[in-house]
């Protein structure tokens, strides 16, 4: 006479030939999608460490002497806006934006350029070259507020700097200035992904200023 099995006596013969229960896939199948999810948290983390660095060694880590920097940061950010639309050297119009991927140190002034602005374009061109290795990381922008033609003399001597006319309201509405100062009284830094984030006073210290390009270009692997 032949015997039948029971229903659960049949259940454990399938779950010992190998057939997984329903719960158990449905735990392995969560189990993997958690440990996808911290995969790409993992991937995003190790991408963004280079600005988060950059950003912890100015607004979290402070010296002793207390204050972390001779420029002022500016708080919140501000990216270049996608409006700004610039004129290069070629007389072809291009988005500011597009200089993305590099630190830019920008000077706002006449194209006339008196000796202020004459003065902030040597210290930028200066600044820029004690930093050795890493000047290429560093573009030097002029922000001209007007169409003129640019001293023969100021030409000759920075043929590196990027000298650009921009619309006046335009950058007067991204760059902020100090209490008592003007846009051309200031040199700024703007990092690699396009955020302004420091602005240094008028009438400024280059060694200072070199010092902080030094500690955003040491602290930072963006650019």
């Amino acid at each position: 006479m032949s015997m039948q099995k029971s229903p659960s006596q049949s259940s454990a013969g399938q779950t010992k030939s190998g057939t997984r229960p329903a719960s158990a896939q449905a735990v392995s199948r969560r189990g993997s999608w958690q440990r996808g999810r911290w995969m790409m948290l993992l991937i995003a983390l190790i991408c963004a460490a280079p600005v988060i660095g950059s950003y912890l060694a100015y607004y979290v880590i402070k010296p002793a002497g207390g204050t972390t920097s001779y420029g002022k940061l500016i708080e919140p950010q501000r990216p270049i806006p996608e409006s700004l639309v610039v004129t290069g050297e070629d007389g072809k119009p291009i988005k500011l934006a597009t200089l993305r991927g590099r630190w830019l140190m920008i000077s706002v002034d006449r194209s006339a350029c008196d000796k202020a602005c004459a003065t902030k374009l040597y210290f930028m061109r200066q600044i820029r070259a004690t930093q050795a290795g890493e000047r290429e990381r560093i573009v030097n922008v002029w922000l001209r507020t007007d169409a003129a033609k640019v001293p023969d003399v100021i030409e000759t001597a920075y043929p590196d700097t990027e000298k650009l006319v921009a619309p006046v309201a335009d950058v007067t509405a991204w760059l902020p200035v100090d209490d008592g100062t003007q846009l051309t009284d200031h040199i700024y830094m703007v990092d690699p992904n396009g955020n302004l984030m420091m602005r240094f006073p008028k009438d400024p210290n280059p060694s200072k200023i070199k010092s902080d390009v030094s500690k955003l270009l040491r602290n930072s692997s963006i650019g």
